[in-house]
């Protein structure tokens, strides 16, 4: 079955455009439950039936795996077996009507105007490293784009005379305005520091580490933290925090919610509805605390 797992991980990336981190979640879901169904009953995957994934279900919850893991690690299963239903290698999905413990989604955290100052003015624009942190910092909040879509960036996919990135994500590009602070912090980092930091003339990659070469997820994830530590932000800070912060932001101060879906690259305007819960929940505490009678 390790052939068919392959051409599902083929499928996620080449057809349905999905991100590394959803492609490798799901594939990795899938790894775990085969390992699990080898250990305890000999089985093949494409044998299984809603016995064996109840069975799996309950063996996650008994391991004292989160509600949100269990409730993944279905979904990843539920997707496969629509892909194997597909390719005719099964007769029907048996994890199809199964249904986990509810998830409460919790709400994405968000820094508030002054936070996100205080983390953009951390960098020190004094050598290479500061020059650059400072630009990929203010790209970061200017466009709201993921960090999966910040590292694949270009140098081309800037225009600095436009005032825009141009970004692809998820099979589909997206021309996104920068504001001027941001056009400014590339200007300098693109034109006078990546020309020394690049190990090789010919890469195109926009941002780069101390070694030359294209930034990785990890090197920006420990960037992010330890500016937060610098600004002594106590929020858990991600890089995914200043994309939410992003586009909760424009909604407090008048965005429309398509416009702010169109620059995130949401497929689904529900899933940029959440912002507006945030909004609400911002609103409700700023009544409770200064109305007289709250």
């Amino acid at each position: 079955m390790l052939e068919e797992i392959e051409r599902y991980e083929q499928c996620l990336t080449d057809v349905k455009h999905a991100s590394a981190n959803t492609v490798s979640s799901y594939v990795r879901d899938v790894r775990q439950f085969a390992s699990y169904l080898s250990e305890t009953a000999g089985m093949p995957l494409e044998d299984v039936q809603r016995e064996q994934v109840c069975e799996y279900l309950q063996w996650m919850q008994e391991q004292g795996k989160s509600p949100s893991t269990v409730s993944r690690a279905m979904a990843s299963l539920k997707n496969f077996y629509t892909f194997l239903l597909a390719e005719n290698e099964v007769e029907a999905n048996p994890a199809v009507d199964i249904t986990t413990e509810k998830v409460v989604k919790k709400l994405p955290q968000v820094l508030t105007n002054a936070e996100v100052e205080l983390l953009l003015s951390q960098p020190q624009c004094v050598d290479m490293k500061g020059y650059r942190d400072k630009a990929m910092l203010e790209l970061l909040y200017a466009t709201g784009i993921r960090v999966s879509e910040m590292i694949a960036l270009n140098f081309d996919d800037v225009s600095l005379a436009g005032e825009f990135i141009r970004c692809c994500g998820k099979g589909k590009e997206r021309i996104i305005p920068l504001y001027p602070a941001a056009v400014r912090a590339l200007a300098d980092y693109m034109q006078d520091i990546r020309p020394n930091m690049i190990a090789d003339p010919e890469e195109e990659a926009l941002f780069v580490n101390m070694s030359g070469e294209r930034m990785s997820r990890q090197g920006f994830w420990k960037i992010v933290k330890h500016y937060q530590q610098t600004a002594r932000i106590e929020k858990d800070i991600t890089p995914h925090t200043l994309r939410h912060s992003f586009a909760t932001h424009l909604l407090e101060n008048g965005a429309d919610l398509q416009s702010i879906q169109e620059m995130l690259g949401h497929s689904d305007i529900s899933s940029t509805q959440i912002y507006t819960q945030l909004v609400k929940q911002h609103l409700k505490s700023v009544y409770n605390k200064y109305h007289p009678r709250a």
